[in-house]
């Protein structure tokens, strides 16, 4: 089961031509980079080099303007070569989608900023912290910003800040006292009293190195404040977080892809013919592909409903079952996939126990699982209330 089937336009046809000319040197690193827990620099260079951090950039602006449906197929692409690199990556993507689309900058600001990532430059959010959670779930942060001088002092630490090796930019979220609200301001990577802890201790997407950020009294110029939130941001609806199901959509094929492959090739002296004429591999095969082909669409229908302006505000918990469905999709993917390999999946020389472990992130990621649940239970109750 592939994704052919969404390829509709020109441009997706020519990226995903240019990217496919990149599988075998990203999956080259992946070992490295999971075993060492090493950031991909060379893959994210690579993308650099190519444009690819600037596609979501809109026209207006000097970039392509591709929009979310564009962006979830060349996501799950990547995430297929490698997901360290397209979960990392893909937070750039995102950023910068969301905010020209959504305008979230003052005009100047966004004018200038668009003239950075044509640069080069990568940007990421830091909002989350070790005692609030999820930033979506509305905890107001312990990081702080406060006025003197004339200037913004923050001090703080941020957890999972990923592509902390290669960020030029960081979004950090603080609470502004004065105005009783949550800011963000735009950080440069070479500010005074910025640094990197590095705490990146985990068994999956180990490469994404998503250290703590450090602030030690930071100051930033007035226009560096850029946006001031009101409420949680997991009330807005935001269809640039699909590159997250995307990315591990994108391992859950590269699991099936392998076990296939293995499936057809691998032939024990026990039988006859290779162990995909079995009727117990074939049953986990048809079921792997059922996933897939429930997630796909799924996901890509939700892309597209987004994309569309008229069908967009229509939209209501569907981008958190979208996550929901792909990611526990993705999951039961894996699992299958090492059920046909067996034992020697496995081994630590074998790709599937690293996309066993990298799809276990996906349930980690915003939105969490409870929370979808929960709007769903509650969007159905208030239905009904208001009949």
């Amino acid at each position: 089961m592939s994704k052919s089937l969404f390829v509709k336009t020109d441009a997706q046809k020519e990226w995903l031509e240019r990217l496919a000319e990149y599988k075998d040197s990203f999956q080259r690193y992946s070992k490295e980079v999971d075993e060492q827990s090493r950031f991909p620099k060379e893959n994210v260079e690579a993308l650099v080099k190519l444009g690819y951090t600037k596609l979501t950039v809109p026209k207006e602006y000097g970039g392509e303007g591709l929009r979310v449906t564009d962006m979830v197929l060349l996501q799950e692409t990547i995430a297929s070569y490698d997901s360290s690199t397209a979960l990392a990556i893909g937070w750039h993507q995102s950023v910068v989608g969301e905010l020209y689309e959504s305008k979230l900058w003052e005009e100047s600001k966004l004018d200038l900023f668009a003239k950075e990532i044509l640069k080069g430059a990568l940007v990421n959010r830091a909002a989350s912290e070790a005692q609030t959670g999820s930033p979506t779930r509305g905890g107001r942060p312990g990081t702080s910003a406060v006025k003197k001088d004339g200037k913004w002092v923050i001090t703080g630490q941020k957890t999972f800040t990923t592509m902390s090796p290669v960020l030029t930019h960081f979004l950090v979220s603080a609470w502004v006292e004065e105005k009783e609200a949550i800011g963000f301001f735009l950080i440069d990577r070479d500010s005074k009293g910025l640094s990197i802890k590095e705490t990146w201790d985990v068994i999956a997407m180990r490469g994404t190195e998503s250290h703590d950020l450090i602030l030690d009294h930071v100051e930033v110029a007035e226009e560096q404040f850029v946006e001031l939130n009101q409420g949680p941001r997991g009330n807005k609806i935001n269809g640039w977080l699909l590159h997250i199901p995307a990315c591990y959509l994108g391992i859950a094929q590269a699991a099936r892809d392998y076990a296939v492959h293995y499936a057809t090739e691998y032939s024990p002296n026990s039988i006859q013919g290779t162990i995909s004429e079995l009727p117990n591999v074939q049953s986990l095969i048809g079921q792997m592909d059922l996933e897939l082909m429930k997630a796909r669409h799924f996901l890509y229908s939700v892309a597209e409903a987004y994309d569309d302006e008229a069908r967009r505000p229509l939209l209501t918990n569907e981008l958190g079952v979208a996550k929901h469905i792909v990611t526990n999709s993705a999951i039961t993917i894996v699992d299958k996939a090492m059920r046909i390999v067996g034992a020697k999946s496995l081994q630590l020389s074998n790709p599937l126990q690293r996309h066993y472990r990298d799809v276990r992130a996906g349930l980690h990621n915003p939105p969490m699982d409870d929370m979808t649940i929960s709007k769903l239970a509650q969007a159905a109750i208030n239905q009904i209330k208001s009949q």
